[in-house]
């Protein structure tokens, strides 16, 4: 067992990819940036100077003072505290984590979604074809803001009295169906392609059920570009979720992610405390921008025309 490991582990040391991300460093440091931050989020409870959710410990004397290297500051909080004295550096730390689980949840809720729609409407085509690419057409025309806030806005609707428990969902749910048509659109184009292939005529011709096909068949040779659209999609739906908060839609402020503590600080941007929205916004940058660069060297390790 243990030497089956060490094999697979040297077959992918020794891989295409891994000679790629060996080879570039930005993807190296994109990789080192982002293991940080979800190292971070994921340990917050443990690495947190802080735990700024806990009412008890909260103290209003404590609030709004600067970072510890300017007068005023305390080395208790390196970053400074907000309006209700919460430490600065551990209200980003469990920021990024509500921010994190956010993004990765919609994704995988608009990846599921649109990979099967995509398939659906380029193995069967027909009308079940056209009508998934027409419903994909008419969401394209909608900004995904527009779709989130219209969902945010039922769900208030429907759930007056129960939104701030399932905000979080809410923004999944918001964030996930406003993404899934460039999944769809891809997975279908490919599959048109897969399709006529011999190895799914093969298939055919020994009887496997369509379903079968398309997931045990097709799903594998088309994933490369939804692994792709995938990485990046992360950094726009955490981003997208961060403007959900700004804009007051997102989840509660008992339990902010960054967009909500970017909101809560630009109260007090021009009243000197610039600490408060600043650090988080660097926070969320720095996230993202990591997000984006290894999106972009995967599609281009991926793409054989760059090799």
């Amino acid at each position: 067992m243990a030497g089956r490991l060490a094999d697979a582990l040297r077959d992918s040391w020794d891989s295409d990819l891994a000679w790629s991300f060996r080879h570039s460093p930005y993807a190296m440091v994109a990789a080192i940036v982002f293991i940080a931050c979800v190292g971070t989020a994921a340990l917050a409870p443990w690495v947190a100077p802080h735990n700024p959710f806990d009412l008890a410990r909260l103290d209003l004397s404590n609030s709004l003072k600067p970072p510890m290297w300017i007068a005023g500051g305390d080395p208790s909080y390196p970053l400074g505290t907000d309006d209700q004295g919460r430490d600065i550096l551990s209200t980003i730390f469990f920021g990024a984590r509500i921010s994190l689980e956010v993004g990765i949840a919609a994704v995988l809720f608009s990846m599921g979604l649109g990979v099967a729609l995509g398939l659906l409407a380029g193995y069967v085509g027909g009308k079940t074809d056209a009508f998934i690419m027409r419903v994909a057409d008419v969401q394209l025309s909608f900004p995904a803001i527009l779709i989130a806030l219209l969902i945010d806005g039922v769900a208030r609707a429907v759930f007056p009295g129960a939104h701030d428990s399932m905000a979080f969902w809410v923004l999944v749910l918001s964030i996930g169906v406003s993404g899934w048509v460039q999944y769809a659109r891809t997975v279908r184009g490919s599959t048109m392609v897969e399709k006529n292939k011999e190895y799914v005529q093969a298939a055919r011709l020994f009887g496997i059920h369509p379903l079968a096909i398309m997931v045990r068949h097709v799903l594998p040779n088309v994933l490369g570009p939804v692994l792709v659209i995938a990485t990046i999609h992360i950094a726009t739906a955490i981003i997208t979720e961060a403007t959900l908060s700004f804009l007051g839609v997102g989840v509660p402020a008992t339990e902010p992610s960054l967009g909500t503590l970017i909101r809560i600080g630009n109260d007090f941007m021009f009243s000197g405390e610039w600490w408060v929205t600043l650090f988080p916004g660097l926070a969320l940058v720095i996230m993202v921008l990591a997000i984006n660069l290894l999106g972009d060297w995967l599609r281009d390790a991926l793409n054989p025309r760059l090799r």
